[in-house]
This record gives C-alpha cells, structure tokens and sequence, in this order.
C-alpha cells in the first residue's frame, strides 16, 4: 500500500509544490484532481485543475510523472467527478467530453486508474437511472479501454443539499447497484472505495468490504461523524442532510480497524488517499495541511 492525498484542497499550489510538501512529510501517493481549467463546478473541493488535460502532450505527460516521481510521489489516479448522468443534455455532454480528456491524459501518462461517479438524475428512480447507465456508459467505458485505463467509481450518493435531493447525483452508492455494475462491466470499471459514505447509510462496514473488495481499483480514506442531534431533529428521511458531517480520519465514526481488516483480507494492496473534506481544517494552506498531518498519523500504522 501507500499513502497518499487527493490534490483538491489546494487549488492555488502548482502541483510540484503539492507533491514537494507531500514528499516532505512521508505522503507516496497523489490522485491529481483534473477539473476543466476553467469555469469548473462550485460545490466544495471540486473544480481543482492541477494538469490542464485539454492541452496535455505526451512529451508534458512524462515531465509530469518524472518531476512527482523526484518528489516521491506516485500517481494513484486522476480524479474528476462529475455527473455524466445530469438530466440536462447539455451539461452532460460537457462533462462527458471533459471526462474522455481525462481519461487521455492519464493514458498519456502511463496512469492506470481514472476516478469519476457513476452519476444520476436526482429526479429519477435508482432504476430508471441504471437503464440510462447501460446507454451512456459503454462508450465511455470503451474509450478507457482504447487508452489502457480503467474507471473506478466512487461510492457517494452525492446528497449533501436540497438541490441535489431525493435522490442524489450519483446512483453507485449501495450493493444494489454495485452488483449491477460489476456484473456488466467487471474488469474494466471497479470501485473508488470510501468507507464514509457507508457510515451514514448504515451499510455494514466489513460485510461491504467482504463482497466488494476484489472489485477495489482505489481507496479514498475519508471519515464521517453522524450529528446526533441533527440526525434526532430531522430523521433519516432527509437522507443525512444536516447530520452526515464530513471529518479527517480518526475523527469520525469510521472503524479503521474494521476497514484496514477487511482490504488485507479482500488482498488489496493499492494507494489510500486521504480525501480532505473536514471543514474544521479549512480557511488556509496551513489549516488543510494540519488536517492531513492527523490523518497522516491515524492511518500510517495501517498502512505498509
């Protein structure tokens, strides 16, 4: 294994500066995230653009992997996670195109794994939203292939506020749907594994990891504390709004011991990469650093 950090928090550090900092303080890994260089998403910790994949040649894709390497980062994956399932035909498109350049530069860049969301239609029916999986998907999926890539999925509901209510923007989120997913596309998509959005959900941590864990592409380590007072005042029918509280590893509701059990057992051996979204370590360079630093030292004694 190694540990690494996804990129977003630091949307104004040219990526070698991440990578140096990283380096400095016994990170190995980064998932580089690869929004549109311009104009991207204004949800929180997305719209990050540390490589403009639009404009990236072969001869820059290398410059890139040689310059982290000499830091002692590896490249786990490229992340981008939109909505490729969004009703508007539009928006999709867009996010869809992006996607496919995203997917070229980590062909380029001899990176393996590129980490998006399934997506979904927050309007529509798990179901409803699976068929229009099976007619948008494949071509993308064959697109990955021609470039020597894989997908990795993330299993977020993507609910987090009203506009993205009832049901979330993105449908991979439970054994329902992963069953589906790896039965049609097994081998060429697999699952970006955070146990935090399991927390909330009250999906059983290691039986999760038990069926899931061979079909494991990348591990995002994110943890997730559940506001009791929240969740008493608004029930679980707001489906975690105003009680799924985002926190650093250690910090939250997670079982590490339970999860680090379950990928050794399962024979994952690939990159955990913190994903920092704790509002506590917010407002500075400084702050988000000192977040990664803790959940640094919670993980480090799991992963060798």
């Amino acid at each position: 294994m190694k540990l690494g950090i996804l990129t977003a928090p630091f949307p104004d550090t040219p990526l070698t500066e991440v990578a140096a900092w990283a380096g400095s303080v016994g990170f190995e890994a980064l998932e580089i995230a690869c929004w549109p260089k311009s104009a991207g998403p204004s949800r929180r910790y997305a719209g990050t653009s540390h490589i403009d994949v639009a404009a990236l040649s072969k001869a820059e894709a290398g410059e890139i992997v040689a310059a982290l390497g000499e830091k002692g980062q590896a490249v786990s994956a490229l992340g981008y996670y939109p909505n490729p399932l969004h009703p508007d035909a539009d928006h999709r498109a867009t996010v869809i195109a992006h996607l496919k350049k995203v997917i070229e530069a980590a062909g380029l860049m001899g990176v393996g794994v590129v980490n998006t969301f399934c997506g979904g239609d927050a309007q529509k029916t798990v179901d409803d939203n699976w068929q229009e999986a099976l007619k948008v998907w494949p071509a993308i999926i064959a697109h990955a292939g021609d470039h020597g890539v894989r997908l990795a999925f993330e299993n977020c509901p993507m609910i987090f506020s009203h506009d993205e209510w009832p049901g979330g923007h993105n449908i991979a989120y439970s054994p329902y749907i992963w069953r589906r997913i790896i039965e049609t596309w097994d081998g060429a998509v697999g699952m970006n594994f955070d146990p935090s959005h399991l927390v909330w959900q009250m999906i059983d941590q290691a039986r999760f990891i038990a069926e899931f864990g061979a079909h494991m592409l990348h591990v995002h380590a994110k943890d997730l504390m559940i506001d009791r007072d929240g969740l008493y005042e608004r029930g679980i029918m707001s489906a975690g709004m105003g009680w799924q509280v985002p926190r650093m590893p250690g910090l939250g509701d997670v079982n590490w011991n339970t999860i680090f059990s379950g990928l050794y057992r399962a024979g994952y051996d690939g990159p955990v990469v913190i994903e920092h979204e704790d509002r506590r370590f917010e407002g500075s360079d400084e702050a988000v650093k000192r977040g990664f630093l803790l959940a640094r030292d919670v993980l480090r004694p799991f992963v060798k």
